[in-house]
């Protein structure tokens, strides 16, 4: 399973959000260029990194910052945060982005999300649904900053692409997102049963090794890990050495 260290960008810092609210924001490095390096060198083969100023302004805020980034070291860099447009993946990509991530548009445009598969292929995008499990135990996609509620499920929004069009996703369960309570594994595990053919991102919540093991061990192809790391529960390397 892939390790994917997290940099979460806003006004040129590394930060990380409570429940992903802009009013509940952690500081934790002033340098992100700085931050990377200990990433790479502590065996990192991706980084995620993502553009928090995009992601509230709706358009690109970091993305000469996160060319920078990816043109500083020999690793690959999966990025998102603002991209609303076939031209936001173009300069993304010629800046040196591995892979980019696609957020609410995967819920609200599919049509337009998979022309974009197709035109770029599924291998340079990973989709993002944030999910909040709703009283019935159903995922429901969050929109606009996890304050509303796609008129579907999960499961609706994943079957708008039919297998053999898409490759990664990246499932995060919004209640655990920065609270260090441990991934959602019964979700991440319904994901991996309905939809075998797409490789999972597990979101939201990594705490210990244990965790990281145990979406390993569920199928998972890869994990977002931020807080952990930044408040020294685990290095970089330990994770990457405990997913081997």
């Amino acid at each position: 399973m892939i390790v994917y260290p997290a940099i979460d960008l806003r006004a040129g810092t590394c930060v990380r959000l409570m429940h992903g609210r802009f009013d509940q924001v952690t500081k934790y490095d002033d340098s992100p260029m700085r931050r990377l390096a200990s990433f790479v060198r502590d065996g990192a083969t991706w980084v995620h990194i993502v553009d928090l100023d995009g992601a509230q302004a709706g358009h690109a805020v970091q993305h000469t910052l996160i060319g920078e980034l990816a043109a500083s070291f020999d690793v690959a860099i999966q990025s998102g945060g603002g991209v609303r447009s076939d031209q936001d993946i173009i300069h993304l990509l010629r800046a040196g982005v591995s892979r980019i991530v696609v957020g609410s548009l995967a819920v609200t445009k599919p049509d337009e999300v998979a022309g974009w598969l197709e035109r770029f292929g599924a291998e340079q995008l990973t989709l993002a649904f944030d999910v909040r499990i709703g009283e019935d135990g159903v995922p429901v996609p969050s929109l606009k900053g996890w304050t509303e509620a796609a008129g579907f499920d999960l499961w609706e929004a994943l079957d708008r692409y039919p297998v053999g069009t898409l490759s990664h996703v990246l499932i995060t369960d919004v209640g655990r997102d920065g609270a260090l309570t441990g991934p959602n594994l019964d979700l991440l595990a319904e994901v991996r049963r309905r939809r075998p053919d797409l490789k999972v991102q597990a979101s939201g919540g990594v705490s210990s090794l244990d965790d990281l093991t145990a979406a390993a061990a569920i199928g998972c192809d890869g994990a977002i890990v931020g807080r952990a790391i930044y408040e020294g529960r685990f290095t970089a390397a330990e994770a990457i050495v405990a997913c081997q």
